[in-house]
């Protein structure tokens, strides 16, 4: 989601002003003397009224004074939406799916889409989901350019926080091999997910 504003916070009965970010599965606050990460599966309760979004954890009330916006951001907390519905999958797609992904994640891909190939390059993909946890899985996007269709997609899905493949070093790896990056999505709670595409100015016609 990615949504972020700089407003004030009350949690345990002191206002403080914090920037407050709201992720695909937790809510993250940073202010000078409040940190908090507040998993969506740990709100027992979660609601808006006269712009203060209320959210209850651990027995305890945050107040995050939104304004206009706290209706949208309970509405997302209580209805994320799927990491399938976020990459933007289609019944009729022919994906490919190599190196390091979770089994779930394929589960839930083969349940949506026509074709799905584990460990096996495909020509005229739709989608190739790449993970990559140390330098090496890069040389795995050389057969990529030449399998996607033209306005294909290219996912590198990396532990998040990983000092070993960091996001500028997928950004840098994917530019190499002939793509520009397009967008970030949160994977999971322990990945994340960038978006390569090939420069349309490069596409064949």
């Amino acid at each position: 989601m990615g949504a972020e504003t700089t407003c004030a916070v009350t949690f345990h009965g002191k206002t403080s002003t914090a920037k407050v970010r709201l992720e695909t599965a937790v809510l993250q606050i940073r202010g000078s003397d409040l940190r908090l990460d507040v998993p969506f599966t740990a709100m027992t309760n979660v609601s808006a009224d006269g712009g203060v979004l209320t959210i209850f954890h651990g027995g305890n009330a945050l107040r995050v004074a939104l304004g206009a916006s706290a209706d949208k951001w309970a509405d997302k907390i209580l209805h994320p939406p799927s990491r399938l519905a976020k990459i933007g999958a289609r019944p009729a797609w022919r994906t490919v799916v190599v190196g390091d992904v979770d089994k779930e994640f394929i589960g839930e891909l083969r349940a949506a889409v026509d074709t799905v190939s584990v460990g096996r390059m495909l020509k005229a993909i739709d989608a190739v989901f790449v993970g990559v946890s140390r330098p090496s899985d890069f040389k795995r996007l050389a057969a990529v350019k030449t399998s996607i269709k033209p306005d294909g997609a290219l996912w590198l899905i990396r532990p998040k926080g990983s000092q070993r493949v960091t996001e500028g070093a997928v950004m840098a790896a994917g530019k190499a091999a002939g793509f520009v990056d397009v967008k970030v999505v949160a994977f999971s709670p322990t990945h994340s997910a960038l978006k390569f595409v090939i420069p349309v100015k490069n596409r064949p016609r």
